[in-house]
Order: C-alpha cells, then sequence, then structure tokens
C-alpha cells in the first residue's frame, strides 16, 4: 500500500453507495481525486469525521434551501504534513473551540469565509487564507459553493523546525498572523511549494510516492510558511541578530543535519565550529538544553522512524538495513531507544 494512501487521522474509506446523489465537488484537486477519506449527506457525521481530521467541530446548516446537505474530503497525509480538500457544497457554520496541537493553513478555493478568529473577523477567499495556530478559537461562516484546500503542519514538527533555523530552544509557543494575502510577490513562494506538493502527490511515480523525498518536502513547505507568513519568530528568521554562540549552534545543527548519516564526533563539530569540544558542549546546553551527542542520536531516530514509516512492503526494507542507515549498529540498543521514544517497536512501524 502506497505511503500516501495511509491516513493517521481517520479510517480512509471510500463510498459505494449505490444510492449515492450524484453531487461532484467541482474542484478537487486532481492529485487528491483518488484520496476520498469519506462522502456523507449527515450533518452529524461531517461533523465528526471533519472533527478526528483537524479538531472537534460544531457544524450547523444556515438557511437550508432546496438543495440537500452534502460533505466530502479528500486528503493525504506524509510524515508531519496533511493536504485536505473539504467541501461542505451549502451554506454552513463550523465552530472550533480550540484548534489541536497543529498549524494550518485554509485556503477557500472558491466562494467566501467569514472567519473570527480570537476576536477578530475577517474574509478569507481565493486571494486570501486563514492560518490557525494551536490553541486558537475558530468560527467560520462558508457561503455556498465554498470549498477549501486545508494544509496541516503538525506542532511538534513546526517547533523542532525552527528551532534548528533559529539554532535555539523556543521560549513561547510560536504563534502566526491569521491572515495570509495570496496575491504578493512573497506568497507565489508559498503558491509554488503548495503546486509542487501537488505534482508530487498527483504523479505515481513521485519521490514521495516512492517514500524518497518526503522529509525534503515537510521541511521546503515548513520553511515557506515559517519565512513568509508574519509570527512572532519572523523576526528574528529573516532579520537573524543572535549571540555568537546562536550563530554557532544554527550552523553546528545545519551540519548535523548534512552529514547525519555519516559518522560524527565532537571533534568533527568542533573542527566545522573552530572552537573548543568543551564550549560547543556549553552552547548546546545552554541554547537546546541537551548534548550535542543527544541531539544527534534524537535526529537519527527521527530519521529512522520516518524511513520505517515511509517503507512499503514492496520495497523489502527490514529494521537492520534502517538501524544500520542512520548509525545505529547495535540492533537490541536500537530498539530499546526507539520504543522509548514512540512507544512502539521498529518492527511495529514498519507493519503499519
Amino acid at each position: 500500500m502506497s505511503r500516501l494512501r495511509r491516513f493517521g487521522f481517520i479510517d480512509a474509506r471510500r463510498t459505494d453507495d449505490p444510492v449515492r446523489r450524484k453531487v461532484r465537488s467541482r474542484g478537487v484537486p486532481p492529485g487528491l481525486q483518488n484520496h476520498e477519506i469519506f462522502y456523507t449527506e449527515d450533518v452529524r457525521e461531517a461533523s465528526d469525521l471533519i472533527g478526528r481530521a483537524l479538531s472537534p467541530i460544531v457544524l450547523t446548516v444556515r438557511n437550508p434551501d432546496p438543495q440537500p446537505f452534502a460533505a466530502m474530503m479528500f486528503g493525504v497525509r506524509m510524515r508531519d504534513v496533511s493536504m485536505f480538500y473539504i467541501d461542505l457544497t451549502v451554506a454552513t457554520t463550523v465552530k472550533m473551540r480550540s484548534v489541536g496541537p497543529y498549524y494550518a493553513v485554509h485556503m477557500p478555493t472558491n466562494g467566501r469565509v467569514i472567519c473570527e478568529q480570537n476576536g477578530r473577523t475577517f474574509d478569507a477567499n481565493p486571494i486570501q487564507a486563514a492560518v490557525t495556530s494551536p490553541g486558537d478559537d475558530l468560527t467560520m461562516a462558508l457561503d455556498d459553493d465554498s470549498p477549501q484546500l486545508v494544509i496541516r503542519f503538525e506542532q511538534d514538527a513546526v517547533t523542532s523546525h525552527l528551532t534548528r533555523l533559529l539554532g535555539g530552544s523556543l521560549r513561547r509557543p510560536i504563534a502566526f498572523e491569521p491572515e495570509m494575502d495570496l496575491t504578493t510577490d512573497d506568497a507565489m513562494r508559498w503558491n509554488g511549494a503548495i503546486q509542487l506538493l501537488h505534482s508530487e502527490i498527483y504523479h505515481e511515480g513521485s519521490l514521495i510516492h516512492r517514500g524518497q523525498g518526503v522529509g525534503p518536502m515537510e521541511e521546503l513547505l515548513m520553511s515557506t510558511l515559517l519565512l513568509l507568513q508574519p509570527s512572532n519568530y519572523r523576526s528574528q528568521l529573516v532579520r537573524p541578530t543572535g549571540s555568537p554562540t546562536k550563530r554557532v549552534i544554527r550552523n553546528t545543527l545545519d551540519y548535523i543535519e548534512t552529514h547525519l548519516s555519516e559518522r560524527i564526533t565532537m571533534t568533527d563539530l568542533a573542527v566545522n565550529a573552530h572552537m573548543s569540544i568543551r564550549a560547543i558542549q556549553q552552547g548546546f546546553h545552554d541554547e537546546l538544553g541537551t548534548s550535542p551527542m543527544l541531539y544527534l542520536r534524537d535526529r537519527r531516530l527521527e530519521r529512522a522512524r520516518g524511513d520505517l514509516t515511509d517503507a512499503v512492503p514492496s520495497d523489502g526494507v527490514t529494521v537492520t538495513e534502517i538501524a544500520q542507515r542512520w548509525g545505529f549498529n547495535h540492533l537490541g540498543s536500537f530498539a530499546v531507544l526507539y520504543r522509548k521514544r514512540w512507544g512502539e517497536s521498529p518492527s511495529e512501524t514498519l507493519r503499519q
């Protein structure tokens, strides 16, 4: 089974009811057409299923008219980034009391959505998206025929990625401005990243279908969002003014990422940074609350999990092969560390 046919929030299922009405969303991106998650004409069921993919919601139909309610969702999940297409077909109100542990960009592909987010009211439409952060209160009043494309980013992944970009732990959660102007020159980079994601999903032989380009694709999307959308950390990214220690840590993190599958020693890190081993260790302790070798081990565990998650049975991939790829030569120790981190064995991840 292709990695992109797995959906981690709710069980994917195609509706094959022979009496299903011919209600067809007119704007499903071609790459998602074969990834239908649900179709329903029941408001409660739609509310429940959307709530599982995003956060619990209250869904109500406004101004009932002769056109019956129907809802459909298409979507795929990579590792930490998901892409949905949601169409409720008629005028509805969606209330979400608290956004879950993820960031999301809601991009209507048609129509108009009036958003109320943390006491702020604005329009979302094909030229302006809505961006949510964990814990936000959100109400969306959708007009008839106002489907939307939603890109979901898991909070932990975005936090870890920004930590590496800044070279230091975050003192407070990331909070994005809720309005994203899709007409600016900068926004073209965001649109380009989304088009690339769509293309990778659409083409069966693409890298992410083979599980070889998921990490870089997700990092591109996260970097694009962090660099383009105003947030409480954006100024630090576009105009870094950190201390010399922070700059050294950023460079060291970049070195680790580049050489992650190779043998890395403290001497290698010190030579790359032109600093003493003790200074590198102290910098990691002060900025990241960990040691260089523990950080290196955790990043390798994350890469190993990514490879295990992406593998499909036809690959013939083994736990031993992946463990050794990322520098874990003792399988027993790798399994212990892996279970401690994620609560399951490497072989259980591989079989999912």
